[in-house]
């Protein structure tokens, strides 16, 4: 399926019209044929010419990430750009609104990170372990060129659509895993952020969670590994569902929502349109339910929760871009 936001695409800057497809679950994550092909499907969009291209922040081939600096005498913040697809689709060449951001003085960053294929062939349980670690390594890549880049370390915002909107909430919520007693000295820089800004989140990757709030759902099996049995008529999301308490660890390190404290950065989520709790959705995968939900969920504890979608009428922000330009240029949070 694809799908573009109704509103206009321009609303959604820093992304270009964003396209889901990807995001459903291939029918055998092994195929890293299917990942190749994912990816060579990604159409760029046009972008200013990077300040450093394809840096490697790890040793595989997709730990790459691209540098715009921002023409500043002092330190600049940062837009940390996280691409969808599933976790099995996408490049970091679909990163758009890039000039605005260097206009507004804001430097950006725009990553690549190994798919659920290549992390299950890196021997990586559970699979999404892969590009989630991934996007926290970049992000202490990032922040260990602060000097040379000339970046203010604490105002790092993340952004993405999709599955890049997930790993954006994730590290959100996540607790710092810098490790300050490391020989690495990558390994001890912070992956905290000062806000997110996301679009199509997922926020979150427990299956009880999705049917409750969305009857139809069918996303997420394949981030724990999940394949389904196609001889039984037995769907990924099914297996997925069955076999939730054998993988309650895994949801509980792993699912942003389950994440959430007290001592979160504020964030921004956008929909295409309003949620509909307990119905069946169009596109189950990228519904404003998971937005509506984590909203609840972060006012209960004490963290700042934008949500936007067609006809809301309480976000102050209409795009993404203008919420992270106006938080990351803020005095405080």
């Amino acid at each position: 399926m694809k799908i573009y936001f109704a509103i206009a695409a321009a609303l959604y800057l820093p992304f270009a019209p964003t396209t889901f497809a990807a995001d459903a679950p291939a029918k055998n994550p092994a195929d890293t044929t299917k990942a190749k092909a994912a990816a060579k499907k990604t159409e760029p969009v046009a972008q200013p010419k990077p300040t450093a291209a394809n840096v490697a922040y790890g040793k595989h081939e997709r730990q790459v990430l691209d540098f715009w600096k921002a023409d500043s005498d002092k330190p600049t913040p940062l837009l940390f750009f996280i691409h969808g697809g599933g976790w099995q689709g996408g490049d970091k060449n679909r990163t758009g609104g890039i000039e605005n951001y260097l206009k507004a003085g804001i430097s950006v960053v725009a990553i690549n990170y190994r798919y659920i294929v290549q992390a299950t062939a890196d021997g990586v349980v559970p699979p999404v372990k892969g590009p989630l670690h991934d996007a926290a390594r970049a992000l202490q890549f990032v922040r260990s060129k602060a000097k040379e880049w000339n970046i203010d370390k604490q105002r790092i915002g993340a952004s993405g659509g999709s599955a890049g909107a997930c790993s954006s909430l994730w590290l959100a919520f996540h607790a710092d895993l810098a490790d300050p007693k490391s020989a690495d000295p990558i390994a001890r820089e912070s992956t905290r952020l000062w806000c997110a800004a996301v679009l199509g989140a997922q926020t979150t990757l427990d299956p009880q969670q999705m049917k409750d709030w969305t009857p139809n759902s069918k996303y997420g099996g394949h981030a724990f590994g999940f394949k389904g049995d196609a001889e039984k008529k037995l769907s990924q999301f099914d297996e997925f569902l069955a076999k939730r308490d054998t993988i309650l660890p895994w949801i509980a390190e792993y699912s942003p929502y389950a994440l959430v404290t007290s001592d979160d950065p504020p964030i921004w989520l956008g929909y295409n349109a309003p949620p509909e709790l307990g119905k069946e959705q169009k596109d189950p995968t990228h519904t404003a339910n998971f937005g509506l939900k984590l909203q609840e969920h972060c006012k209960k504890n004490g963290v700042a929760c934008e949500l936007f979608y067609a006809g809301a009428k309480d976000a102050k922000h209409a795009t993404a871009q203008e919420y992270l330009i106006a938080t990351l240029k803020a005095s405080k949070k």
